[in-house]
């Protein structure tokens, strides 16, 4: 497949790297104009339009200005491998390619409208490809990470009733052992070099394809995505995102949180099974016409990063707060990021010294957000707002943001309560909890409080609006009638020099019911300390850098935390050891 993809490769490297991007007279106002359109149905201005496809209305779009001269001739697509191979698409052959690819997908592997297909595939060109091939044919995509075990796979094939399989070949063997307990499936598609029996070849049949296609004309409202989020008990959810809700509804957020405009390259470092790749490396960069980066890196590397960072003209970057940490204990000031100006971060809480080291080092402001698989972005630190470092930002049009008690209630400022979104009298297009959880009304009737949809995420509000994070609610440490945020205790042990990283959660304790326990990788220069003298110089640390009743109890030195593919912490497993449950 590389082989042939390459051969679409757009003769614009040259530009791209030349500081002189610019647009002129109509130029500029073309391209601002249809950005800023679809930020005004975002913020509610205009009305959501009863049709929308993001392929045809958004890329397409991109495509014609791209045609008439009217964007400069910059890739909309680029992508590295580390090892020398490179790929980029222009927005006029991101839409010739994905023209072809849905009709392998709809001629070939006999998908038909609202059918469901699974794609389990690494960072790789096909996923991007193949993203807008099912927006264009009306096939709902699922995106699955590669490290899915056979189980989860399983799961998700029956829960989903899939009709088609994406992967490649080194995943195709481990999934074919699952396979015969899904009957819906009618097809698998493999991405790649390499064959297996039973699967169709997307190499050949791409080439052979024909570019004729006319894409469908979706409502706005319906089905587009579908994710499997872990819950706090039981199997994941299917969470549905329409195509005006992930399509539309990243405007704001794209142009006002990412800092995003057609002459920007963006780079999103997430794993293509994470929303946050929907989020970052799909339609917030798309939708302002800017060019999506991406590097293969199956493995998060805090030198593969900085070295990128300094070798292309990446403006805008997005990654982990977990990653911000491994990158400031780096050292990234030793680097040069000629292009960098905007740094943007989700998933997880951002420690305020991790915010304060990476500015030290880079000169450069973390503006982090927050948001969830059921909604866009909630809150931000838009770009010109005053960061409050350890603050999510404020409300996100078009939310309604507030702190809510157990009975839906707005709390005053500074009150600790849940994080909730006002969802009536009216709805924001851009959540679809009621029809991601249509199929549980359990768990869609305690995501409801009176007027809010409630994240299950506990935080406060102050006095300008800014949310701070305070911890999931199953995250919560309620020790001695005492509510204790894990969040704000990693925080005061990453002050300490002997802390490389941390995670917290909750320990039994026959007196106090429960405790707050660390679980910390020690920093190299401390490896050899004696662990007794350490635990009460770490105790005694966190005492006075947060409230004494939240200091730890429980200490465990460890080599490593459990994180998922995309480097968020696992309090989950650590809990479930503690509790006996593992």
């Amino acid at each position: 497949m590389r082989t042939f993809i390459k051969s679409w490769i757009p003769r614009c490297v040259q530009t791209l790297r030349s500081p002189s991007r610019t647009f002129h007279g109509n130029n500029r106002l073309l391209t601002s104009q249809l950005i800023s359109h679809y930020e005004s149905i975002n913020r509610c201005e205009k009305e959501l339009p009863e049709y929308f496809n993001f392929a045809s209305d958004v890329l397409d779009e991109w495509a014609r200005l791209e045609k008439d001269g009217r964007r400069a001739a910059s890739p909309a697509f680029w992508w590295v491998s580390g090892e020398g191979e490179e790929v980029q698409w222009s927005f006029e052959e991101l839409a010739w390619l994905s023209r072809k690819a849905a009709n392998v997908l709809s001629e070939l592997c006999g998908l038909h409208r609202g059918d469901r297909a699974i794609a389990v595939l690494p960072r790789v060109p096909e996923w991007w490809l193949l993203s807008v091939a099912c927006m264009r044919a009306g096939i709902v995509l699922i995106p699955g990470t590669s490290q899915l075990t056979a189980k989860d796979l399983l799961y998700r094939l029956q829960a989903s009733q899939a009709k088609c399989l994406i992967s490649s070949a080194p995943l195709a063997a481990a999934l074919d052992a699952v396979l015969p307990g899904s009957p819906c499936l009618k097809s698998k598609l493999l991405v790649g070099t390499g064959s297996r029996a039973g699967w169709l070849k997307l190499p050949e049949l791409l080439e052979a394809a024909s570019a004729d296609h006319e894409c469908v004309r979706t409502r706005s409202e319906e089905p587009m995505l579908i994710y499997f989020t872990s819950g706090t008990t039981g199997f994941p959810k299917m969470v549905v995102q329409s195509h005006s809700s992930y399509g539309i509804g990243f405007a704001v957020s794209g142009r006002r949180w990412m800092n995003l405009t057609p002459s920007d390259v963006m780079w999103n470092t997430s794993d293509t099974g994470w929303v946050k790749a929907a989020w970052s490396s799909v339609f917030a960069p798309w939708i302002c016409g800017s060019c999506v980066f991406v590097h293969n890196m199956p493995q998060f590397k805090a030198e593969v990063i900085a070295e990128t960072l300094s070798r292309y003209p990446i403006s805008t970057f997005c990654t982990a707060p977990t990653a911000f940490r491994m990158l400031v204990q780096h050292d990234v000031s030793r680097y040069k990021f000629p292009s960098l100006k905007h740094c943007v971060t989700g998933g997880e809480a951002l420690n305020p010294e991790v915010w304060a080291k990476w500015k030290m080092q880079t000169g450069l402001e973390i503006h982090e957000g927050y948001g969830q698989t059921e909604t866009v972005t909630i809150c931000a630190n838009l770009k010109g707002m005053q960061i409050k470092p350890g603050s999510l930002g404020r409300a996100v049009p078009p939310y309604d943001v507030q702190i809510v008690d157990e009975h839906g209630a707005v709390l005053p400022p500074g009150a600790e309560g849940t994080i909730a979104v006002r969802v009536q009298p009216t709805r924001p297009f851009c959540s679809f909890p009621y029809v991601s959880l249509q199929d549980n009304p359990e768990k869609t009737a305690a995501c409801v409080r009176g007027d809010f949809y409630v994240t299950g995420d506990r935080g406060s509000m102050d006095e300008q609006g800014y949310v701070w994070f305070v911890g999931r609610d199953d995250d919560i440490i309620n020790s001695s009638g005492y509510r204790i945020g894990p969040f704000e205790v990693e925080s005061a042990l990453l002050q300490h020099p002997a802390v490389a990283d941390v995670a917290v959660v909750s320990s039994p304790d026959p007196l106090r019911g429960e405790v707050v326990k660390a679980f910390i990788v020690l920093a190299a220069a401390f490896v050899s300390h004696d662990p007794e003298k350490l635990t009460q110089e770490l105790q005694e640390h966190a005492k006075k850098v947060t409230a004494p009743y939240k200091y730890p109890r429980k200490v465990e030195f460890v080599q490593d935390l459990p994180k998922t593919a995309t480097g968020k912490i696992q309090r989950r497993v650590l809990k479930n050891k503690e509790w006996g449950k593992a």
